[in-house]
């Protein structure tokens, strides 16, 4: 354990875990990690369930205790290290602040899943027989349903449409915003920023990044995520789905 006894179990391609690596980065704080294997069914053992009843990364050791749930992570790490703020310091600005939170988690953090699949991850369905499908949506205790909508030949072209139409929309909602301010929220990088970064970056790695073509202040607020230290250090190689996998036309 690190000095603050901090320890992030992840996927280095997972959007939620690149969240809450960027958080991490961007407060300065020091910590350890654990790859977690999809392949490998790892995020599925007895061990890991014992810790996150979801099955899913990241999970966040604090003192060994677990917090889980990425958005609830970087509220967290906000809350009890606030020497590096990323939250306004007024009631309004906070309340706005959350406003913008659960609509990314409703809207572009949901969505951008069909395209990763479609794009990505259904390669690795293709070969297998309905039964390990069927097995493989069974043992996830959550999303069962989108693994079992996907198929082998991923979500279908309605489904599709929709999350690129509403991955368009969060762009013209940052858009709007990034006309009164440097960041979502204000002057400085906030959470909201810290949570859509995934979803932006995952959208230029599988083929996307034209949504925003005529977007410019998404453009100058994408340019200045990039140039932050927190950034290279939260993508280093290997980190993107595009360094393990073909990414589908």
């Amino acid at each position: 354990m690190t000095n603050l006894d901090l320890h992030l179990y992840h996927s280095p391609y997972s959007t939620c875990s690149q969240k809450v690596r960027l958080c991490l980065w961007e407060k300065n704080l020091p910590f350890e990690v654990t790859e977690i294997h999809f392949w490998k069914n790892e995020h599925l053992t007895p061990e890991y369930l014992a810790l996150n009843p979801n099955g899913v990364v990241p999970t966040l050791l604090h003192k060994g205790e677990p917090i889980i749930d990425s958005s609830v992570i970087v509220e967290y790490l906000d809350e009890v290290f606030p020497e590096t703020p990323m939250s306004p310091p007024d009631a309004m600005g906070r309340a706005r602040m959350r406003a913008w939170m659960r609509y990314l988690e409703e809207v572009p953090t949901t969505a951008i899943r069909v395209p990763s699949f479609n794009k990505v991850f259904v390669q690795l369905w293709q070969d297998k027989s309905d039964a390990e499908i069927a097995a493989q949506a069974d043992a996830r205790p959550l999303r069962k349903g989108m693994y079992q909508e996907m198929g082998r030949q991923g979500f279908g072209a309605d489904k599709y449409d929709d999350s690129i139409e509403r991955l368009s929309m969060t762009i013209d909602r940052m858009e709007k915003a990034l006309d009164k301010n440097q960041w979502l929220c204000g002057d400085y990088m906030m959470l909201p920023d810290i949570c859509v970064v995934p979803t932006i970056d995952r959208m230029a790695d599988i083929g996307l990044a034209h949504l925003w073509d005529n977007a410019p202040n998404v453009q100058r607020w994408w340019a200045a995520v990039k140039s932050r230290p927190s950034f290279d250090k939260t993508y280093y190689e290997g980190s993107r789905v595009s360094s393990r996998y073909a990414i589908e036309e």
